[in-house]
This record gives C-alpha cells, sequence and structure tokens, in this order.
C-alpha cells in the first residue's frame, strides 16, 4: 500500500506559481527603455554625418592619411564601416530598447578594442582606417558611451523593482484548501498521527482504513474532507 505522508507540507501541484513580465508590471520604469533608444538613435546620427562627409568627399578607400572631418581623420574604409555601425544602431534603436541595449553593449566593446588595436597601428602602413590620435580618443569616447548608454538601468547588482530589467519575482498563489475552523485543525493534526503511524506500523484498524481511504483522494481538502466524514460518521 503506498501512503503519502502528510506532515504539513503543500503538494506540488497545489501551488500555482506564475511570474510578470517585465512590460507588464504596474509602475515599471520606461525612462530606462527611453535613453537607451535614444542614445542608439543620437550616436548613430553622429556617425551617419561622419561617413557621410567621408564618402562623399572622393578620398581615397584604403588611404593611411586620410582627411579631416569633424576633427577627425577618415578615408574610404572608416567612412563604409562608419555608415554600416549607423545603420545597426538606428535599426537596434526601431526594433526596440531591449535590443538597443544589447547591440550598444556589444558596440561599446569593439569601439574600445578598435582604440587599442590602431593606436598601435599609427604611422605604420598598416593603418587602413587613416586614424590619427583624435580618432582614437573619438572611440574610446563613443565605446565607453555606448557601454554606459547601453547598461543604464540593466547592469546592476541591485536593480530597483521599477526596472524593466528586474527579474520578476515568482508570486506563490496561497492554495484554497488550508485549514481555517478549529475542527478542520483538528483534523489535520489526527491525519498527521494517523499517516505517521502507519508508517510506523503502529495504527489502528481505524486510522488504518481512513489512511486508504485518504490515499485516493488527490487535494489535501478531499483528505480531509474524508476524514471528516469517518468522524461525522461515529
Amino acid at each position: 500500500m503506498t501512503v503519502s505522508i502528510h506532515l504539513g507540507h503543500l503538494p506540488v501541484h497545489d501551488v500555482h506559481v506564475h511570474e510578470v513580465h517585465a512590460d507588464e508590471r504596474p509602475g515599471f520604469d520606461a525612462r530606462v527603455y527611453a535613453v537607451q533608444r535614444v542614445g542608439a538613435v543620437a550616436v548613430g546620427l553622429v556617425l551617419v554625418v561622419f561617413g557621410l562627409l567621408g564618402a562623399t568627399s572622393g578620398v581615397g578607400f584604403l588611404t593611411t592619411h586620410g582627411q579631416r572631418f569633424l576633427g577627425m581623420s577618415s578615408n574610404g574604409l572608416l567612412s563604409a564601416l562608419s555608415l554600416v555601425v549607423a545603420v545597426v544602431l538606428l535599426g537596434a534603436a526601431f526594433r526596440g530598447p531591449r535590443t538597443a541595449s544589447t547591440v550598444m553593449i556589444v558596440l561599446g566593446v569593439l569601439f574600445l578594442a578598435s582604440a587599442l588595436a590602431n593606436l598601435a597601428l599609427l604611422r605604420t602602413t598598416f593603418n587602413l582606417l587613416a586614424f590619427r590620435m583624435s580618432n582614437v580618443v573619438f572611440s574610446d569616447v563613443v565605446g565607453l558611451l555606448l557601454l554606459l548608454l547601453g547598461a543604464y538601468g540593466r547592469i546592476s547588482g541591485n536593480l530597483p523593482e521599477t526596472s524593466p530589467y528586474a527579474h520578476p519575482r515568482a508570486v506563490a498563489d496561497e492554495p484554497p484548501d488550508l485549514p481555517s475552523t478549529p475542527a478542520e485543525f483538528a483534523a489535520e493534526a489526527a491525519m498527521r498521527e494517523a499517516e505517521i503511524a502507519v508508517v510506523q506500523h503502529s495504527a489502528t484498524d481505524e486510522q488504518r482504513r481512513r489512511v486508504r481511504a485518504m490515499a485516493r483522494a488527490r487535494t489535501r481538502d478531499d483528505r480531509r474532507r474524508i476524514w471528516l466524514d469517518y468522524d461525522a460518521a461515529r
């Protein structure tokens, strides 16, 4: 005979857990999304201007001595890359703030890596992007800015509940079959005693009959009702 020990723990199937998505939580802070989206658009537009200036100037595609635009040097390859990155940023902003955030974090790392790599290639024949020191500084600034905007309101050890990136907490619905009256609490105690006695082979015939009857029930409320029915029939 299979006996389920009733020790006051809630049955697994009686606990319903649901999660609330960030966008559906009441009072979530939409400013985080706005900052990320506007930030991606702003940086993207700056790169569009820089890229178009270089692309329409007629400067050589792979020349290592580019022309100056907005205080920086550029050639055809750097102009094309600037336009590609700008399109990626604007497309991510159009797609959604979460996409924009992820794209900005990735591009921020790439801009910082590019600044370090091209710093080592200054004044060499491998300076294919025609970088000068002003370009290195610009890449550092844009990289840090993208990281800051992408991580804004998202990466933190203690995000507020209003943040759209805060992990939703699981909410357990209280099962409706908890005991609520003195008789039900007394029945719960007697049920536990009977089930433990059956397992320990010290139960009376009455306790064994009741435990066998309760074994067919699926919910805590049904088991308690069976026990109370036995009490009423006595």
